[in-house]
Parts: C-alpha cells; sequence; structure tokens
C-alpha cells in the first residue's frame, strides 16, 4: 500500500509539472547577489540546516517507518521547484512544494530537504546558484515552510476542514517565498528614485502576476496528494499525527 500511495502521488505531482500552468518561488541566479549580500543568507541559513538535521534524525529514531513518506516530500519538493518559469531579471518563478512535509513533519525538517534540492538543481539543471544557496534556500527552505506549518496549526484551531487548511496552509507556504525573494532583491537593487520600497513594490507587484495562481495551484496540488495517501496509507498519516478522519 505504501509503494501505491508514493507511486500515485508522484504520478499525480509529474502531471501536474509537464502541465503549461505558471507556478511559482524564485531561486535567485548565481552571481545576481554582492558577496557580502551571499555569505550574509549564507550565515543566516547554516544553522537552521544544523537544526534540520537534528529534526530529521529524531524523526527516524522515534519512526523509522516515516522515512517512505519523508522521502515522498523531497521527491514533491524537487518536482515542484524543478519548474523553472523567466521571471524578474535574475530570477526565476516555480511552485516549492514544501507545504506537504511542513504539515506532515513541521517546518524545520524541510530545511535540509529543500537545500539538498536546490544543490542538485544547481549542479544538474543550472537552476540557481552556489553563492546564491544560502538566500534561495531561506526563502523557500526555511521561511516558506515556517509560513505553511504556522497557518495550518492556526487554522486548525478554527475547526476549518482539514482540505480547507491544507489549501491556505500550502498557499501561504508558497506565496511567502514569493515575497522574502521580493524583499531580498529589493534590498540589493533598490529603485534609483523611489528607494528599497518603491522596489520592494516592483518586483512584488511583477512576481505576484504568476504567483499568486501558482500558490493556490500548488495548494489544490497539496490537498490532492494528501488525499491520495489517504487512501492507501492512512495508517502513514495517522501515525504522523496528521488527521483522523478524511479531508
Amino acid at each position: 500500500m505504501k509503494k501505491k500511495s508514493i507511486l500515485y502521488a508522484l504520478t499525480l505531482a509529474g502531471i501536474f509539472a509537464l502541465t503549461p500552468i505558471p507556478v511559482f518561488a524564485m531561486h535567485i541566479m548565481e552571481g545576481f547577489l554582492p558577496v557580502k549580500w551571499a555569505i550574509f543568507w549564507w550565515l543566516v541559513s547554516i544553522p537552521f540546516l544544523v537544526v534540520s538535521y537534528r529534526r530529521i534524525k529524531g524523526i527516524l529514531d522515534e519512526n523509522p517507518n516515516g522515512k517512505m513518506m519523508l522521502a515522498l516530500c523531497g521527491a514533491f519538493i524537487f518536482v515542484l521547484s524543478a519548474l523553472k518559469l523567466p521571471s524578474v531579471t535574475g530570477s526565476s518563478s516555480h511552485p516549492t512544494g514544501v507545504g506537504l512535509g511542513a504539515i506532515l513533519f513541521g517546518p524545520y525538517a524541510m530545511v535540509l530537504l529543500s537545500f539538498i534540492v536546490l544543490v542538485f538543481q544547481t549542479l544538474l539543471l543550472a537552476h540557481g546558484g552556489i553563492t546564491t544557496l544560502g538566500a534561495n534556500t531561506f526563502s523557500m527552505g526555511i521561511v516558506g515552510p515556517i509560513v505553511a506549518y504556522g497557518s495550518y496549526k492556526l487554522l486548525q484551531k478554527t475547526k476549518a476542514p482539514a482540505w480547507f487548511t491544507v489549501l491556505i496552509a500550502a498557499t501561504l507556504g508558497n506565496f511567502s517565498t514569493y515575497v522574502v525573494t521580493s524583499l531580498q532583491l529589493a534590498v540589493v537593487y533598490p529603485d534609483p528614485v523611489g528607494g528599497f520600497q518603491a522596489a520592494l513594490m516592483k518586483f512584488m507587484g511583477i512576481f505576484a502576476l504568476t504567483q499568486i495562481p501558482l500558490a493556490v495551484t500548488e495548494g489544490l496540488l497539496t490537498v490532492a496528494i494528501l488525499n491520495v495517501i489517504w487512501k492507501y496509507n492512512r495508517e502513514g498519516l495517522q501515525a504522523l499525527n496528521f488527521m483522523k478522519e478524511e479531508m
């Protein structure tokens, strides 16, 4: 059953990846950030990577059967975030896929998974960069999962339907990545007239044209994936204390 659930989930993700729908999250390209800012974002991200490693180790020690589910979350991130669509100069737009894993395993487990995915994409797909890896990890692997997980837990308290809670959490996790990337670019490239604020509005305005529908689409896909897993591996989800009833 577990193998079937993963096969069906990856099939859905693959179909989504091959469908020409605009989807987002941004990888800042190699060399686009000044050295001091590249170093800054690396220094900010490294402590989270250490915490993430410990968190994943703890998860696997407590629940060895969670390996397959964790691997599925990593594959989900890789498939979705590999969709590279041109956006603002020096950046690209794509889905993130971090909401799924953040909901199931918590936000900090997603930091290391996102980092690994970004490394592979940088080296194999020329998507992102080594010098900008810290900045991309911060926006996609740190802020995105924290927002998704926080939104999920907050909405759970409202007794909203499980599917709606997952939809909003995954959508906001994606959307927050775009906001942070816009901030990162606006700090480095302020508008000659309006400064940081004007630059931020420009970056966010351009990204928003495609990021909003992509964020919602990712939210819907996350709901679909969890429904498939629930159907074929309900015990696995319940072991993670995800939910007790079908979405």
